[in-house]
Parts: C-alpha cells; structure tokens; sequence
C-alpha cells in the first residue's frame, strides 16, 4: 500500500478534519513508531501512530468507514461537541460508535435550525465543507418587513459584508408568502458557510430574518419526515452520491455491530415512521423541488 499524509488517514478514520489534525501535529500531539510527527510525514499500514499518547489502531486507520447521518436541528443546540456554558448539542443525541466518532459537515448557529450532515469520514467532511467543491446549501428563510425587486436583485448580484463579498446563487419567493404581510418567506441558496452569512446578506438590505431553517445540503435535501431532534442514516445510494460530488470514491457502508445497533434503536423515536430517501431527484443546481415539511 501507497503512504499517505499523515493528516489524511487520521482525518479519514474520523479523528476529526484535517484542519484540525494539522493543528494537532504542528502541537506535537501526534506521534509516528515513537518520533513526534511534523506536517508532510507520510505513513503506511505497518507505522504505529499515537495521538494524545493513546495508541491508534492500525485497522482503524487503515479500514476505511463512511457512515453518515442526516440530523434535523432544532433551535436552542449548539455543533460543538462541549460547550463551556453546558447548552445542548447535536452530539448529545447521536448513537455512539464502536469505532470512530461523528463528525459535524458544517454548523448551525444556536438559533437556526435543519438539517446537519455528520459522517464518520473526516476526508468527506473536509471536502463537503471547502468551498473549492461548489457544494451549495439551501435555507428557508422567514424576513419581516417589505422585500423589493431591487433588493432581491442586489442579493443575488452580490453585495460586501464585513469578510468580503458575497451573494444569494438563487432567491425563491414561497407561494404562500403574502399572506402574511409582516412576514415573508424565501428559499435561498449559496455556495459558501461563512459565520451567520445568511443573516447579515439580509441585514445588508436593512431587512431583519426571524426564522431560519437550512434545508438541504448538497444533493440531500431534509426529509419531510424527520423530526426536530432526530436522525436518520444515509443509505448507500445517498453516500455514494455525496461522494461523487466531492470526487471520493464509493465505499461500501459497513454492517454496524450490534452494540451501535441497540444505541441507535434506544436513541429512536418509538414512533419513527419508515425510511424515505434524502436524496435529490434532481441536480442541486438546477431550481430545486422545495420540500413539503416547511415551517411556518
């Protein structure tokens, strides 16, 4: 087997993204056959890795999983897996894993919600998140107070925020809207995840969001079924497209054992209802089919 960076395999093996693991390294809290390791070392399945002082197994570097889950949000979490002020994470209702851990695709800031994308890949989560693969995200918006042509145009022409510029790729107007005259809602998608991006796009036209809610991600759309606080695996149709967006190769999802089987049965609703698809039946880029479980 081809050496690989050092980085890459942690990251794959779910010890988080490869961002992070490059801080790790650069701290010296990676070691390599008992040498702490530097940024570019390169290794292969017979290296014995350390991290943290605790020894990496080689069958968990070198065993390839790619176990992803959709999870719909509610307001009040936070994407932190510890919070210093003890608020509610998305990571207090997840199965826990024989092997690996989640990783989050993202965030969501506390009072948004929808969906969230967590896999057990970290080469997946690094390459869903950077915005060199295109990937798009759409949100369902509600914004009070009177929304002009003008300043929809200028939204999707592109504005200048505080980090740089930035742009809606498509605003949607939901049929029902003007009912309510105070309050209007909108579908809209863009390419990047910068912090509260959605927001302040609309604050740059002096127009106020009061209900957010991220719908779909990529080629998975938040099922109309799921529940605030729920989950759902992916099956493998789902991942394999997620992985082609990305340029990964498909990987067979793996039988979980009966422990991270009896975890998720005690984590899921007594009422769950059937498995549906999350999948896109369309190419996200196009104008996409909205789902039909909106909020009001």
């Amino acid at each position: 087997m081809a050496s690989e960076r050092l980085q890459k395999v942690l990251a794959r093996a779910g010890y988080g993204s490869r961002r992070a693991l490059e801080v790790a390294i650069a701290e010296g809290r990676v070691s390599v056959n008992g040498v702490i390791a530097v940024l570019g070392t390169k290794i292969e399945q017979d290296d014995e890795v350390a991290f943290n002082g605790k020894p990496v197994p080689t069958q968990k570097l070198f065993g390839q999983t790619r176990l992803v889950l959709a999870y719909h949000k509610p307001e009040g979490e936070v994407c932190t897996r510890n919070d210093p002020e003890g608020r509610p994470t998305i990571f207090d209702r997840l199965p826990k894993l024989s092997q690996g851990r989640w990783i989050a695709v993202g965030r969501l800031d506390i009072n948004t919600s929808g969906l969230i994308l967590l896999t057990t890949d970290g080469e997946l989560s690094n390459r869903l998140m950077h915005p060199s693969s295109g990937v798009d995200k759409e949100y369902m918006v509600r914004v009070r107070g009177n929304v002009t042509k003008e300043q929809l145009a200028r939204l999707v022409e592109g504005v200048v925020l505080d980090d740089g510029p930035a742009r809606f790729t498509d605003i949607v107007q939901h049929p029902e809207s003007d009912r309510d005259r105070l309050n209007h809602w909108f579908y809209v998608a863009l390419m990047e995840g910068r912090n509260r991006e959605v927001r302040r796009l609309w604050e740059s036209q002096g127009l106020q969001v009061n209900r957010l809610k991220r719908v779909r991600y990529g080629c998975i759309f938040l099922p109309s079924f799921l529940k605030r606080g729920h989950f759902v695996a992916l099956g493998q149709r789902e991942v394999d497209e997620l992985s082609k967006l990305v340029e990964l190769p498909s990987l067979t999802i793996p039988r979980m054992t009966p422990q991270d089987l009896k975890d998720i049965k005690r984590r899921l609703s007594k009422k769950s209802v059937s498995r549906k698809s999350t999948l896109a039946i369309r190419k996200p880029a196009k104008s996409p089919k909205r789902p039909s479980g909106h909020e009001r």
